[in-house]
């Protein structure tokens, strides 16, 4: 008796620790979805010849269009706020899309980047034609728009089950608000709201891996 009131405690143990120590400065302690089941990616031409997927990963996901240098300091205000804080977490990546003619920027820009951060394992770069990158992209049905150069200082978050999150319902103050996408221009908002909200998809998913830990603790012991 006494070891099963032992074993749900510690089943119960990192609720507690995740209740007392969430930060969010919304009232969510879970990040809310806005969007199920989207497309995977195409099997489009990488930086690295590796195929990319989403599934199964933490993703930030950014259209850099073909004029890459021009906008390169949003990539650096991402670097710097998001991937530097969480490249060291598994499963976690950055994929940006490219158009095909832009290959060569992107390379560049991939040396510059490389320059200022030592692990660049996370950053995945994919290369497509304009037409495919506008259909993969209307897919989210957000409410932003590509540019002419098919590129957007937005950039999403997707989660391991290709699910797009964000912020919906009302946050600490009770009032509603709605965000699909964080804009990369703005370090303040790269660095308030979109780094709490990585952190706290994050730790849904360290939450996970403890409650199937437990639970298959739980029961070598009930065999026993």
């Amino acid at each position: 008796m006494q070891k099963k009131f032992i074993l749900i405690l510690l089943l119960a143990l990192p609720i507690v620790i995740y209740l007392v120590f969430a930060t969010a400065t919304h009232n969510q302690l879970f990040l809310p979805t806005i969007s199920k089941n989207n497309l995977e990616l195409p099997q489009w031409k990488s930086l690295d010849g590796k195929p990319v997927v989403l599934k199964n990963k933490i993703t930030i996901l950014g259209f850099i269009g073909n004029d890459v240098i021009k906008n390169q300091g949003n990539v650096f205000n991402l670097n710097q706020k998001i991937y530097d804080k969480y490249v060291g977490f598994k499963d976690f990546q950055v994929v940006l899309i490219a158009q095909k003619s832009a290959e060569l920027q992107v390379k560049e820009l991939f040396e510059k980047l490389a320059g200022f951060t030592d692990n660049m394992s996370g950053y995945r770069f994919l290369f497509a034609e304009p037409e495919e990158i506008q259909t993969y992209y209307d897919s989210f049905h957000l409410k932003s728009k590509l540019s002419a150069n098919g590129s957007t200082a937005e950039v999403i978050i997707i989660d391991k089950d290709i699910n797009h999150r964000g912020r919906k319902g009302k946050n600490k103050e009770g009032k509603e608000e709605y965000r699909e996408s964080y804009n990369t221009i703005s370090a303040a908002d790269l660095h308030n709201e979109m780094t709490d909200d990585v952190k706290i998809l994050l730790r849904e998913y360290r939450l996970a891996l403890k409650r199937n830990k437990t639970k298959s603790d739980f029961r070598l012991h009930e065999k026993k």
